[in-house]
């Protein structure tokens, strides 16, 4: 459980890094706020493009773990790349490697720690979740430290590096179990069984309602670790440091918060969870807006990622409840491919509206789309919002 949180917090430290240095970037190479949202719309394409296949792959051939220690990988080399180059297009390039490694983590490890913990599913999924709290706070103080003294293209490479240390550490020590199997349809029926079972699993309308509501908690969250950096560096005027810990900060919250989210959950259900950590987030980002006091930002930047990364093993606990086990990688690309999708149209609108309005009507935008989530939770059936019936744990 564990490792499999260590290798998360792998992956996030990548993309904290490439968000923490890119207004930076943007100096450096003089690109517009749209230009910029464009790179990230790159990271999130690539992402929601790789979901799928990467899903179906894992859950024929059964090689999560070795899915894992790939995407790490690969994701170091993307980093690395982007550390390497300065043209636009050769950049957008590797933020698409980052982006579509990104995402191929994901299917394996949620998989993985679903089949190994049936009983303590929104427990093992928080201690996944916390390791990417980890990743996305401390990588943001690192590389902002790193700025202070060294350039965006060699914090890059230099923050590159313990995502290699981590792909050999999950490759080498973590257990090869019976999670590591090909799902036991494949053998029974092939391919054709897996694909009508996901046909049937296409057709539950809590399953699309739960990625959505998915989706829009995330496009909130990654609007927030895209444009959060330039309002506290442009607007707020804060140096490379502060810029970093605050967005430490804002995973600190979520830090303390997966674990005891995840285990309360498994006891009370996800559906009150989700909704509690979804109005808290609404109204958060809403008052945060006429916050200009930087000690008074800070705190309120916390609490809310206290609630707003509360929220992400539940939702994922919630979607891997309703799958059968064999459809488990599937199922959970579906939820970062509906995730990634959406994501993609925020840095293009948040990118145009702070071009033409000023970067504080972005976190307006940000709530409403939080307030989406909140409502989208009403609608999911009932009968569909209970936690699994509890198994042994392997």
């Amino acid at each position: 459980m564990y490792l499999v949180g260590l290798g998360h917090c792998g992956t996030h430290w990548i993309t904290a890094t490439f968000l923490t240095i890119l207004p930076f970037v943007i100096t450096d190479l003089g690109l517009s706020y749209t230009q910029a949202g464009f790179l990230i719309s790159v990271f999130h394409v690539s992402s929601a493009a790789a979901n799928l296949p990467s899903g179906i792959a894992v859950d024929v051939t059964g090689r999560r773990v070795v899915f894992q220690a790939v995407a790490l990988v690969l994701g170091a080399v993307g980093l690395i790349g982007f550390a390497l180059v300065s043209a636009p297009l050769a950049l957008a390039g590797m933020v698409a490697i980052m982006g579509a490694t990104n995402m191929l983590w994901h299917p394996a490890a949620i998989s993985y720690l679903s089949l190994l913990y049936p009983a303590r599913r929104g427990y093992a999924l928080s201690i996944h979740a916390l390791g990417a709290n980890l990743g996305d706070a401390a990588a943001p103080l690192a590389a902002g430290a790193m700025l202070v003294a060294m350039s965006w293209h060699e914090t890059a490479f230099f923050n590159a590096l313990p995502v290699l240390a981590s792909a050999a550490v999950i490759f080498f020590l973590l257990k090869r179990s019976h999670a590591r199997q090909p799902a036991p349809h494949v053998h029974a029926g092939g391919v054709r069984e897996y694909l009508r079972g996901m046909a049937q699993l296409l057709r539950r309308r809590a399953i699309w309602l739960l990625c959505l509501l998915a989706g829009f908690r995330s496009m909130t969250q990654y609007g927030l670790l895209a444009f959060l950096p330039l309002y506290l560096s442009h607007d707020l005027k804060v140096n490379p440091f502060w810029m970093g810990f605050t967005l430490t900060m804002l995973q600190v919250g979520g830090i303390v918060a997966s674990p005891l989210a995840g285990a309360l959950s498994d006891r009370v259900g996800r559906r009150p969870i989700v909704l509690a950590g979804l109005w808290a987030t609404t109204v958060i980002i809403f008052l945060l807006t006429f916050v200009t006091a930087v000690p008074i930002y800070v705190a309120g930047v916390s609490l809310l990622g206290f609630f707003m990364y509360a929220l992400r093993p539940v939702i994922h606990s919630w979607m891997m409840d309703m799958a059968p086990k064999e459809l488990g990688a599937s199922v959970t690309s579906m939820v970062f491919g509906t995730q990634s999708g959406l994501a993609t149209l925020m840095p293009i609108v948040g990118g145009a509206l702070a071009d033409r309005f000023g970067l504080i009507t972005v976190f307006y935008f940000l709530a409403a789309s939080v307030l989406v989530a909140n409502l989208l939770t009403l609608l999911v059936p009932k009968e569909d919002t209970r936690s699994a019936a509890p198994a042994k744990a392997a």
